[in-house]
């Protein structure tokens, strides 16, 4: 048995002064609108703003993957982002969505799971898709065919593999992103 945790938000530091929302063009107002999470505008979506047109594209696109409406289960998604956070060292990305996967599933004994180190404590189906965001987010080329029929043993068909796969690759890109523009910490 392991202990359940309680993760705690992150605050993300920039190192570059955000766009002030007072000082914002009417283009740099216009792409924050949209919002990853549609939720608020952030110190990131703040960063992200200097260049507004890049900004737009990579929301649409990251909404499109991690919060579109069918396809591979939101926790799925969300697994395969913490799996790919964890590996990539974004401790940020790795609270934001292991706190979003224990809230859609009402549980944290896999993100407990994987905060002490014991992804044996998984379920048959949590444990693919973890070891292939693993996979897939340390060295690409060594995904194999097997990671796929062992997606597929546990219940995933093809077009839930691709939705998972644009969920781990987008935080190879989100991660590395995060790590050049700011830091994060306990607040």
């Amino acid at each position: 048995m392991i202990p359940q945790v309680t993760l705690k938000p992150l605050a993300w530091h920039p190192y570059i002064a955000p766009v002030e929302l007072i000082n914002a063009s009417a283009e740099q107002r216009e792409a924050m609108k949209i919002t990853p999470s549609n939720k608020k505008v952030s110190d990131y979506v703040r960063t992200l703003a200097h260049d507004p047109e890049s900004y737009v594209a990579r929301t649409l696109l990251f909404n499109a993957i991690m919060y579109v409406g069918g396809g591979l289960d939101r926790p799925d998604r969300e697994l395969g982002a913490l799996g790919a956070s964890i590996v990539n060292g974004c401790k940020f990305c790795a609270v934001v969505h292991a706190r979003r996967h224990a809230q859609l599933t009402q549980s944290t004994s896999l993100v407990s799971a994987l905060w002490f180190n014991r992804p044996e404590m998984l379920n048959p189906r949590e444990a693919a898709i973890y070891r292939f965001a693993c996979r897939l987010s340390v060295t690409p080329s060594e995904a194999t065919t097997e990671d796929i029929v062992a997606l597929k043993s546990v219940g995933l068909e093809e077009h839930d593999i691709i939705d998972l796969i644009h969920a781990i690759a987008i935080f190879g890109w989100a991660n590395r992103l995060m790590h050049v523009l700011g830091h994060a910490r306990v607040e």
